[in-house]
């Protein structure tokens, strides 16, 4: 069985989607679609923009979706899911590819998303910080008695956990992890607090958009963050997206109930190759790929 992987934030690159765009004439119609419903050119950004344009959260969002979820769709006949997954932001366009969202839905909750989590970033200082080599037991407990906000964000795959919180949080949480023994405790370049209580005025707002939003029954599971188990009700789909803002990103443990369930390779959809390395450190026996149109 094959399962279909798609990115988050931090896969973007300058040209991001640029070959797409001049190889496939349904590509073409697509992204010139994304540019009218967001009422600004955002391929000039992902084909010419810089690295800084990029960084820009509700550029990030919307361009890594829209690579990953033409991507998809170019890819025709060949493109057969048995399941699907996405990391982070990356959920929403496996949503788009299974089926659960019409491809301008998902762009416009992915636009809507980007906004007010900068919105949110805005209003709360705040980070994420990598932590390598540790125990997640031993980082949740960590996180637990530090009074400031911190909590686990993203648990990639064993060893490497990414936390967020306050940066005042964010900082203590380092200097007590690297006492613990942490190979690296490292914050990353990132707007915010992601995945953590910092985004609830985000969920508050996104929910609202979700909820009015129509989802469709999927042509296959799709194996949710807030979860990490595969799931083909609407409802629950719906309700599980809301809840992602402000919770884990359980990444290791949706490869592992993947793999349960079946999966025996795993195709990674949208720019970069980050998931394809988690994937395998997770189950080394897994066989890994990148989407190539």
């Amino acid at each position: 069985m094959k399962a279909y992987v798609f990115p988050g934030q931090g896969a973007q690159f300058p040209g991001m989607g640029k070959n797409l765009y001049e190889k496939s004439a349904l590509a073409a119609d697509m992204f010139e679609l994304a540019n009218k419903t967001l009422g600004f050119r955002i391929t000039d950004l992902m084909f010419n923009g810089t690295e800084e344009d990029l960084k820009q959260t509700k550029v990030t969002q919307p361009a890594i979706f829209l690579h990953s979820a033409i991507l998809a769709s170019v890819l025709g006949d060949s493109f057969r899911p048995d399941m699907v997954a996405g990391h982070s932001l990356g959920e929403f366009s496996a949503l788009v590819a299974n089926k659960t969202l019409s491809f301008e839905d998902g762009l416009r909750l992915v636009s809507k998303r980007a906004l007010a989590m900068q919105k949110a970033c805005e209003m709360t200082p705040s980070t994420m910080a990598a932590i390598l080599g540790l125990d997640d037991k031993i980082v949740e407990e960590v996180c637990a008695e530090i009074s400031e906000v911190v909590v686990p964000a993203n648990y990639n795959s064993p060893g490497q956990i990414v936390i967020s919180g306050s940066n005042e949080g964010i900082d203590k949480a380092i200097e007590v992890l690297k006492t613990k023994g942490a190979k690296r405790a490292l914050k990353l370049a990132v707007g915010g607090a992601f995945h953590s209580p910092v985004m609830e005025p985000a969920r508050v707002e996104l929910e609202e958009a979700i909820r009015s939003t129509f989802f469709n029954n999927p042509i296959c599971p799709v194996y949710q963050n807030f979860s990490a188990k595969p799931s083909t009700n609407p409802d629950e789909i719906r309700s599980n997206l809301v809840l992602q803002l402000t919770s884990p990103v359980r990444w290791t443990q949706s490869v592992i109930n993947m793999t349960a369930g079946g999966a025996t390779s795993f195709v990674e959809v949208g720019p970069g190759n980050v998931l394809q390395g988690l994937i395998k450190k997770i189950n080394k026996d897994s066989v890994t790929e990148g989407a190539v149109y």
